[in-house]
């Protein structure tokens, strides 16, 4: 049975290593990469609480992942051209480091993160990852994971390693009913797919994206761990 869940926003940690203040603004910019508009509140309100000092530098372009559901090729060379040109031009803005929120698009952050080793990128689900690998170890080794975007979905599992079993969650509609601003209708989807989760013997139910933050709520059946 599923007792556990882990949701993607960082648990108090998004202080990258290696950080250092920017000379010239005299403070860390950090940079919050977007792919879905609905990423954008969670992951400020938690750096609001967990790291209040961190400038950051929201950059949005919802058209990556509208790209990436309307691709027959996926996550190709064009996309993850895209991802470096963003990169560039936030490191020349100023800023330290980078955080992309969107689960959907590993490739292409390991790609920024190749082309600028001295600078910490990071994916949002790597914190998440770590505590659901943890948890499954100690039981079936199994793990629920819950998105609203399908593309997640494709990629992320390549993500955990071969030694834990990966079973996708997908949460139909609720993306769409977010997207037309009815949060009780996405909450409710979200929390039937926890609830189905919850029967497929899993060790851990992993919440894969921010924008699914918002329905993180404890039951019975399930403890939220925000990572």
């Amino acid at each position: 049975m599923a007792e556990r869940a882990t949701e993607g926003p960082p648990r108090g940690r998004p202080s990258p290593r290696g950080v250092a203040r920017d000379a010239e603004f005299g403070e860390v910019r950090i940079a919050l990469i977007h792919a879905l508009a609905h990423s954008i509140a969670p992951i400020n309100a938690e750096f609001a609480s967990a790291w209040p000092d961190a400038k950051r530098m929201n950059l949005l372009d919802d058209s990556l992942s509208a790209d990436l559901a309307a691709s027959p090729s996926g996550l190709d060379e064009r996309m993850t051209g895209r991802f470096l040109a963003l990169a560039d031009y936030v490191f020349g803005t100023g800023a330290a480091a980078i955080l992309f929120t969107c689960s959907a698009f590993g490739p292409c952050i390991d790609a920024v993160a190749s082309r600028w080793p001295d600078r910490p990128v990071l994916k949002p689900n790597e914190a998440m990852i770590d505590d659901a690998v943890a948890l499954a170890r100690a039981g079936v080794r199994r793990v629920a994971l819950v998105a609203t975007f399908a593309p997640t979905l494709a990629s992320m599992p390549a993500e955990f390693p071969n030694d834990v079993e990966i079973v996708p969650v997908m949460v139909e509609g609720a993306m769409a009913a977010l997207d037309r601003g009815d949060g009780d209708a996405h909450d409710r989807l979200a929390a039937e797919a926890v609830a189905r989760a919850v029967t497929m013997q899993a060790d851990v139910i992993a919440l894969s994206q921010f924008s699914l933050a918002r329905a993180a709520v404890p039951s019975r059946a399930w403890r939220a761990l925000p990572c």
